[in-house]
């Protein structure tokens, strides 16, 4: 069995146009805004529950949706607003579902770590654990069934990387060659400690080789290389090889979910990162010093970024709760759909 393991990608010289860096830029901004605005929405009151950010974190999502095609699909852990703005969700269902309103994509009734989008293939947040890791080898069953070229990204974090059924998931997804990149999204902190004191393997993706699962680590803070390594795992789960690893290196700004102060780690180390590594500002850095956008440009993008953010948090203030009549909805299929024979 073949394994590579790859550094990070020399952002300076990409391999892509003017008008694909513009757009992972825009993506990111979307994310990292949404997601404060979140933040902000969440300490007024407005968003109650658990609210995991994924600030640090853009350059995973977008650089795997970089590489993804119309009808792939995409199942996630609750933290997954990026996730669904990544995939074409609107920002304005999903802050929406944030705020428990009517308006959102589980009618208000899911928030933040339960949303769903048939039309972007989007096959949700899972509150618990792993459990996001089989549903996604299952929809990858259902693509290799059906005889199409479709891939599943199966999202989750080095903590869960530790679950059982990842591993059970790991041996039916080889022995049934399923189309499915197991995509780990190593923020190093899991829910609140290090990597290096609860997982005794020094990477997380070479455990795949028990089942004879090929597979790489990638900087998740290099849009770029996160790109490239998405092209290469979904063209080997593609050509019929079965299913891919990608171990991504990232990090998070904020604490584990907004009640979680981070005291396991020093403001110093999250500074250093920020200053450092941090994937948006490395893309505007190949951008300006590429002079394929000026400062003006740059503005403006971030102008039009914080309108649509704003926009969707005031729809959804202005959008109703749902009605008590809805609880008793959604709680059944009316009908079971069957493939034809």
């Amino acid at each position: 069995m073949a394994t590579r393991k790859t550094a990070s990608r020399a952002a300076s010289a990409p391999n892509v146009s003017k008008d694909d860096l513009l757009a992972y830029y825009r993506d990111m901004l979307l994310i990292r805004r949404f997601e404060e605005k979140a933040g902000q929405l969440y300490g007024m009151g407005l968003i109650g529950g658990f609210c995991h950010l994924y600030i640090g974190q853009e350059a995973v999502v977008v650089g795997l949706e970089a590489a993804a095609k119309e009808d792939d699909k995409r199942v996630t852990s609750y933290r997954d607003h990026g996730h669904m703005l990544a995939c074409g969700m609107d920002p304005n269902g999903v802050m929406a579902e944030l705020t428990g309103r009517e308006g959102g994509y589980s009618k208000g009734k899911g928030g933040s770590m339960h949303m769903f989008s048939k039309e972007k293939h989007f096959y949700g947040g899972h509150g618990i654990v792993g459990a996001q890791v089989p549903i996604g080898a299952g929809l990858a069953f259902s693509d290799k069934f059906k005889g199409n070229d479709n891939v599943t990204f199966v999202y989750f974090g080095d903590g869960a990387a530790n679950q059982g059924q990842v591993y059970e998931t790991y041996n039916m997804a080889e022995l049934w060659d399923l189309p499915v990149v197991f995509v780990i999204e190593n923020n190093q902190y899991a829910m609140g400690t290090s990597v290096s004191r609860s997982t005794k393997s020094k990477t997380l993706w070479e455990r795949g080789a028990a089942y004879g699962i090929e597979g790489e680590e990638v900087d998740g803070m290099d849009v770029l290389a996160v790109k490239e390594a998405g092209e290469r795992a979904t063209a080997h789960c593609r050509a019929g090889k079965g299913p891919y690893i990608l171990e991504v290196k990232t990090y998070r700004y904020r604490g584990h979910s907004m009640s979680d102060p981070a005291k396991y780690r020093t403001r110093e180390e999250v500074q250093k990162m920020r200053e450092e590594r941090d994937p948006i500002e490395g893309v505007r850095a190949i951008l300006l010093t590429g002079n394929h956008a000026s400062e003006e440009d740059l503005k403006a993008i971030d102008k039009e970024i914080k309108d649509i953010v704003n926009a969707s948090a005031e729809f959804a203030k202005e959008s109703p709760e749902p009605a008590l009549d809805e609880l008793w909805t959604d709680i059944y299929a009316d009908e079971i759909p069957q493939e034809n024979a």
